[in-house]
C-alpha cells in the first residue's frame, strides 16, 4: 500500500476520477478489491455485446488506460499507486470475455482476477517490476486478467 494520500478534489477531473475508479479506489484498504467490485455494474453494462464487440471495447479501455494511469501517476508523483485502479477494471473485463452471462461466473472471475492479480505469479511479477508508466500499471492486470480468463474458461469448460 502507498503511503501517500490522495485528496479527494483530484476527483473532480475527469481524468483522475476514471483513474480511480470512480472514487473506488479512494478505499483505505483493499482498494484494488474495491476497484473490481466497481467494475462490475459497468460489465453488466457490456456483457450483452458480441464477442468482437466487448474485446473491442476493452481493447480500447486498455488503451485509454495506459493514458489515465500514466496522468493519476505523474500527478500524485507514486508509479502505480494502490489507489490507480482503472487497471483493475480492465483487468476483470479481460477475465470476463466469452463467459457465460450467470451470477455464478461474475463471482468465479471475481475471485480468479484478483487472485492472480494479489499474488502475482511469474511472469506477472516480472512485467510488475519492470514495466514501468502507464503501460507499466496497465500490463501487470492485463496479464493476471488472462491468466484468469484462461483458469475460466477451462472451469466453463468442465463445469458449465
Amino acid at each position: 500500500m502507498n503511503k501517500i494520500t490522495i485528496p479527494v478534489a483530484l476527483l473532480k477531473n475527469p481524468i483522475h476520477f476514471l483513474s480511480l475508479g470512480f472514487g473506488s479506489g479512494l478505499m483505505p484498504f483493499a482498494p484494488g478489491t474495491f476497484g473490481t467490485l466497481a467494475a462490475i455494474p459497468v460489465y453488466l453494462l457490456l456483457w450483452k455485446l458480441s464477442v468482437l464487440h466487448y474485446s473491442l471495447v476493452v481493447l480500447v479501455l486498455f488503451i485509454l488506460g495506459v493514458f489515465l494511469c500514466q496522468k493519476t501517476s505523474d500527478e500524485l508523483g507514486v508509479h502505480d499507486h494502490s489507489g490507480i485502479v482503472f487497471d483493475e477494471f480492465v483487468g476483470f473485463f479481460i477475465t470476463m470475455i466469452a463467459v457465460p452471462h450467470d451470477w455464478k461466473w461474475i463471482v468465479t472471475g471475481f475471485v480468479l482476477f484478483r487472485l492472480f492479480d494479489i499474488v502475482k505469479p511469474w511472469p506477472i511479477s516480472y512485467l510488475d517490476k519492470k514495466v514501468h508508466g502507464g503501460m507499466g500499471i496497465m500490463l501487470d492486470d492485463v496479464l493476471a486478467g488472462i491468466f484468469a480468463l484462461g483458469v475460466m474458461h477451462l472451469l466453463i469448460l468442465y463445469f458449465k
